[in-house]
């Protein structure tokens, strides 16, 4: 099991790499309405919308999206559009086991 300090590290890299632009690009990619992305992720279609316009959302929020578009396959770079990657489903880590997951908006 990794240590904590990997464990967060690892979500500060995941936060960096996935942008709000990312999120939009994913959504077309995948033909994913705001809807259809809310009930895959868990996460508010207010907050998804909010997150796209420019909007801050809480980092567990974040990562629930993250996660579940790299459950897909998608892979994020900063300054490159969404691709699909090879064996990289997981590489964001699930954000169902932080303690602040049910803060989800």
């Amino acid at each position: 099991m990794a240590s904590l300090a990997m464990k967060i590290t690892l979500e500060r890299i995941a936060l960096f790499q996935f942008t709000s632009t990312h999120s939009a690009q994913a959504r077309e990619l995948l033909g994913w309405s705001l809807e259809r992305f809310s009930e895959e992720s868990g996460v508010s279609a207010q907050a998804i919308a909010r997150f796209e316009a420019g909007g801050d959302l809480l980092d567990v929020t974040r990562l629930a999206l993250a996660f579940r578009l790299e459950a897909e396959g998608l892979v994020f770079f900063p300054g490159f559009a969404p691709g699909r990657g090879m064996n990289v489903r997981g590489s964001t880590p699930s954000p169902l086991e932080r303690a602040d997951y049910a803060m989800i908006e």
